[in-house]
């Protein structure tokens, strides 16, 4: 995606880095070092329980038993205030809503990599990865509730205040006041700035993955005119994709409608054409008989309530 801004002409030499912003789920030291040699710049929010790195004092007064030069200083742990030290850059933005926005910054700070996770592969010593931590703390939030500090963590080292307050107005619209950034800042060549509050368009929030997201705009579908009295529309086949071997293809619809079933007359019934058979009224037959002949209804005779035996 850089080469092809690049390659488009929307970033020239001179300009500032490609500013790529990652949530926490990332790991931001990780990506710096996999776009190393590009003119990009990773910022990424931190949890508040990771342990960083200081840089080694310098000059370096080495302990009496000797030694060599240590690669990490002492930790800092952003859940831990005793540990912070002294800062080397501070803002404070008015902004309208999410009131004061106080943002302080420390230099040169990096975490110790082990071999694990996404460092798990590598081949040789670990870099050292400095870059700069930034704590923004903010009144309060645009949905209400009580804000909590965000910790940031760009790839660059030396930033001053204006610096500073440009790395956390990128943050995704969680905590994104775009319209107070400075005029300065702009390039014609960018896309411009989104308002706080558009209603659809912007980027996905990553901040806060659960917020609704306006749906891509879709064609609008195609419908015809409906038809005329007496005519049947036209229909189109289901399944268009070759059939695999051995599977019949459906005989064609040419959109005629479905003959109707044909209503038979009822099959008259038979009856019985041997002599003395009841239904006939004659005489009665013998109950043996009537079992043979399956006539179990040819015992009851047709007229009168009275049945009449025959020895």
């Amino acid at each position: 995606m850089v080469e092809s801004l690049i390659a488009a002409g929307r970033w020239q030499t001179g300009d500032p880095d490609v500013l790529v912003v990652f949530d926490a789920g990332y790991d931001a030291p990780r990506m710096a070092y996999l776009l190393r040699g590009l003119p990009v710049e990773v910022l990424g929010r931190l949890r508040s329980d990771r342990v960083m790195r200081k840089p080694v004092p310098v000059p370096w007064i080495s302990p009496p038993q000797g030694g060599r030069l240590p690669k990490h200083g002492k930790e800092f742990r952003p859940a831990k205030p005793e540990t912070w030290g002294e800062l080397d850059a501070a803002t404070v933005q008015v902004t309208d809503c999410y009131g004061t926005a106080r943002a302080m910054a420390w230099d040169r700070i990096h975490p110790r990599l082990t071999t694990r996770a996404a460092w798990i592969d590598h081949d040789g010593e670990f870099p050292v990865l400095d870059g700069t931590l930034i704590r923004l703390e903010i009144d309060r939030l645009p949905g209400g509730g009580d804000p909590l500090p965000v910790w940031l963590w760009p790839s660059r080292t030396g930033l001053d205040s204006a610096d500073v307050d440009l790395r956390w107005a990128g943050l995704p619209q969680k905590i994104r006041p775009r319209a107070h950034l400075p005029s300065r800042r702009t390039d014609p060549r960018m896309d411009p700035p989104e308002a706080p509050h558009s209603p659809g368009g912007g980027p996905l929030d990553l901040a806060d993955h659960r917020r609704a997201q306006p749906a891509p705009p879709h064609p609008s579908p195609r419908r015809g005119h409906p038809p005329a009295l007496g005519e049947t529309g036209r229909t189109e086949q289901a399944h268009t994709r070759p059939r695999p071997p051995g599977v019949q293809e459906p005989p064609p619809h040419h959109g005629l409608p479905r003959p109707c079933a044909q209503t038979h007359k009822t099959r008259p019934r038979q009856t019985a054409d041997w002599p003395g058979d009841c239904r006939s009224g004659a005489v009665a037959c013998r109950p043996r008989e009537c079992r043979a002949r399956t006539a179990p209804h040819c015992c009851r005779r047709a007229r009168g309530s009275q049945r009449k035996v025959v020895s």
